[in-house]
């Protein structure tokens, strides 16, 4: 059973363990849908988190609660996500931002940063900061705190690698090999579909295994 962090009859948050699907997919794999299916909650998806990726995720119950979710998630200034990161390197500046076109090849399920607009390329933007640097064996990483005000394929994965700093744990885009991909949704923040009321959830991954245990420290437990 997933960990419940909000849950009302229009709506549930939950914790999405990495390696599970947030969809219910054709090959039958294992989901968060199914695994709440098999506690009693119908749940109807209203946005998606990459397989291998954990956090907090957003579910509706009923139809009208999906349909008012889905709306709000194309509206980042309303529905706010935020994740943290493992990278590569050391971002240049401490704050910044990345706006690029991406592309999603659909039969590789691989996005690229693309340099004009053509057929299928998005633009996608997102904001960083740079929480701490940190050594070892395999290089500098550094942890980042990341806020989508786009929402695309492997955004957060693609803009970071086409700028030489990709995931640890991302083989598909160049990052560090054998340790689970360090990417991970920390808050989720939206205004309640039918009340209106601040719904704001936080998480964090395990602190105390690899990557992530490179940067354990207390001011991390109140991000």
């Amino acid at each position: 059973m997933p960990q419940i962090l909000y849950q009302d009859s229009h709506l549930i948050v939950i914790i999405k363990p990495s390696g599970v699907l947030s969809q219910i997919d054709a090959n039958g794999g294992d989901s968060i849908p199914k695994r709440l299916e098999a506690q009693g909650l119908a749940v109807k998806p209203v946005h998606r988190l990459d397989r291998a990726a954990g956090g907090v995720m957003v579910y509706a119950f009923t139809d009208k609660a999906a349909a008012l979710l889905s709306s709000l998630v194309q509206d980042h200034t309303q529905f706010i996500k935020e994740y943290l990161a493992v990278v590569s390197g050391r971002p240049s500046e401490p704050v910044g931002e990345m706006e690029d076109l991406l592309y999603h090849d659909v039969k590789k399920n691989k996005s690229y940063v693309v340099d004009r607009k053509r057929g299928g390329v998005k633009r996608a933007k997102l904001s960083y900061e740079l929480l701490e640097t940190a050594q070892h064996n395999n290089g500098t990483f550094s942890l980042v705190r990341v806020r989508l005000h786009t929402g695309r394929t492997h955004q957060i994965r693609v803009q970071f690698a086409s700028r030489k700093m990709p995931l640890a744990g991302d083989s598909r885009y160049g990052g560090l090999r054998h340790c689970p991909l360090a990417l991970w949704s920390c808050r989720v923040s939206f205004p309640h579909p039918i009340s209106g009321e601040t719904i704001s959830n936080r998480s964090l991954p395990d602190m105390h295994t690899f990557p992530w245990n490179m940067f354990a420290d207390e001011q991390y437990h109140t991000i």
